[in-house]
């Protein structure tokens, strides 16, 4: 061999290993890059983004392809680096030309040019991505004779809704553990969005026993009375017992017929009629998704509804605004407590309302108290405790100590709380 021809083949060799280095860091950059980049990219008139979208919408075809192309050449790389160390050093050859070529290849052909496109690969992608479909293009029938004898093997599994939401989770938590008290509030609200489709207007509707209501015979003073003292706009009217509920009164009507009657009828305020006031009762069972409920309330165009079992009882309330703060958290105004049954001891215990939900518990200590078998916290003491427990009593469960202060009935209206890295004697 003369020195023309070995150094003919030493250049095609330094050819393939940077068209296998191509090949590897185009497969790199093309799946490590941010789909909503190239999206947004995309959208605003880049024609090298909608390339990159193309072809990660085809993703099976773009990485047989890649695979093709990089195999190709490093086999031809190799053979070549043998044919010419068999030449130059006989037998012996074969060995050197093989490990040469390995370190070569990994190094030069796969490690460098790897790493370099993940770390860059949103940039690397729009430079690569019209080369890289020419080559999808020329390699397309070869990449589909081996798709369709791979099929022959191996079913094909679709990502179901279920995983693809997983993944979703997961990336949310990753990108929000890490950060700041504004990334966590991001990421709990993103999180929140997820859960619309799996929480349930039982979990965070007010309880009846929390709701003010008012009776349709009740007289003027009293009306006005149980509207001043209340911080809601609308109350549920019932007729003879409870769960008859007939109506809803908001206090703007309740106003505008004040102030009609103050005009009209010289302020006989005997004459107002409740009936009159009254819009008609929106029912939505109790099982009903939040994402299914803030479709509706959108739909109807409504604020309020009247939560129902079953059977068609009355349950509890539900509002857009519990809807929203399950997404941004408490949205308080000048009415609200910061989260209302909830005061801190200096021993750094908590006296806590047995009626204040869990997932408010968890949003403002940071905790993840399970909800699954319980909404509310005196819920959870019941069903953890397995009894109606008696005040004084303590108990030890999900890294809270907790003891029960007072009891109505078989209802749980208080308890004391510590958690474990606090767990001081009073």
């Amino acid at each position: 061999m003369n020195s023309v021809e070995f150094w003919l083949l030493m250049i095609a060799i330094f050819i393939l290993i940077l068209i296998s280095a191509f090949f590897s860091s185009s497969e790199t950059a093309l799946t490590a890059a941010s789909d909503a980049r190239m999206h947004q990219l995309s959208r605003k008139g880049d024609k090298r983004a909608s390339l990159v979208k193309n072809l990660r919408s085809k993703r099976d075809v773009l990485i047989s392809s890649l695979l093709i192309g990089n195999n190709a050449v490093n086999v031809l790389a190799s053979a070549l680096a043998t044919s010419t160390a068999i030449t130059l050093l006989g037998e012996g050859g074969v060995a050197f030309a093989a490990i040469v070529m390995t370190l070569i290849l990994v190094i030069f052909a796969e490690v460098v040019p790897k790493t370099y496109a993940f770390n860059n690969a949103d940039n690397f992608s729009l430079k690569i991505a019209r080369p890289v479909k020419i080559a999808v293009i020329i390699l397309k029938p070869f990449s589909q004779l081996i798709g369709f004898t791979v099929s022959l093997f191996i079913k094909e599994q679709r990502d179901n809704e279920n995983s693809r939401e997983e993944e979703l989770r997961g990336l949310i938590k990753l990108h929000s553990a890490g950060g700041d008290f504004s990334d966590r509030e991001r990421g709990a609200m993103l999180s929140s969005v997820l859960d619309l489709r799996i929480i349930t207007v039982e979990e965070i509707m007010k309880h009846r026993s929390n709701v003010v209501m008012i009776d349709y015979n009740t007289d003027y003073v009293s009306l006005i009375d149980k509207v001043q003292n209340s911080s809601f706009t609308r109350h549920p009217v019932f007729s003879g017992k409870v769960d008859n509920i007939i109506g809803v009164l908001h206090v703007k009507d309740l106003l505008k017929k004040i102030n009609s009657t103050d005009q009209i009828n010289n302020k006989n305020y005997n004459e107002i009629n409740i009936g009159s006031m009254i819009s008609p009762v929106y029912f939505v069972p109790e099982t009903t998704s939040l994402y299914d409920q803030l479709q509706a309330f959108r739909k109807r165009r409504e604020h309020f509804a009247i939560v129902v079992d079953e059977y068609g009882d009355f349950r509890g309330i539900i509002t857009l605004e519990d809807i929203l703060e399950e997404i941004v958290g408490e949205i308080d105004d000048e009415y609200d407590n910061t989260l209302p049954g909830l005061s801190s001891q200096k021993d750094g215990s908590w006296i806590v309302k047995g009626d204040i939900t869990i997932r408010d518990l968890n949003r403002t200590f940071d905790i993840d108290l399970p909800d699954e078998e319980a909404s509310t916290i005196a819920g959870l003491v019941m069903y953890e405790s397995r009894s109606i427990p008696l005040p004084g009593q303590e108990f030890r469960f999900h890294n809270l100590r907790i003891r029960i202060l007072n009891k109505e009935q078989n209802k749980i209206t208080s308890l004391r709380i510590w958690f474990d890295n606090n767990n001081q004697k009073d």
